[in-house]
């Protein structure tokens, strides 16, 4: 009996850690600077997760939905490119890059609501982000009712 308990506790430990390497395995999607792209947003508060200057980037797919609101298609990318703030005598400009986040709807990703996160260093390495804890976390608290996505289209133009 004990060494049948092992034998699932061994294979749920294998699961989740497939589950969590399958999320890491991301890549960013070839040509995503072409996709349409959000204003900047600048968030000065150096508290804020989010401290720097940041665009969105939106694929066809999802952009429909991210229009209209509702539920976004399987397949559906966004991509997040964060830079650090310069001072330009009292006023904020954009810094160099440094992180970019990929968030790309796939109903596999359960422990993530149906979506992949992956971080990514300025130069497109993976950054080793922990998807559920980094990144889950602040979408299923801010944005459970919009298909777990933060940002709104009234705010990309």
């Amino acid at each position: 009996m004990k060494k049948t308990a092992a034998i699932f506790a061994l294979a749920a430990v294998l699961g989740a850690a497939g589950a969590a390497s399958a999320a890491h395995k991301a890549s960013l999607p070839k040509g995503y600077e072409k996709w349409e792209k959000s204003k900047a947003r600048v968030i000065t508060d150096r508290k804020s997760l989010f401290y720097g200057i940041h665009y969105i980037y939106v694929d066809r797919k999802a952009m429909k939905s991210y229009q209209a609101g509702g539920v976004y298609p399987e397949g559906s990318r966004f991509v997040a490119v964060n830079y650090t703030i310069k001072d330009a005598g009292g006023k904020p400009v954009q810094g160099k890059k440094n992180m970019i986040v990929l968030m790309k709807k796939d109903k596999k990703q359960k422990e993530t609501g149906g979506w992949q996160f992956a971080g990514f260093s300025p130069d497109g390495k993976p950054s080793g982000l922990d998807p559920a804890k980094d990144c889950f976390g602040c979408h299923l608290k801010d944005a459970k009712d919009t298909d777990f996505v933060i940002s709104k289209y009234a705010d990309f133009k």
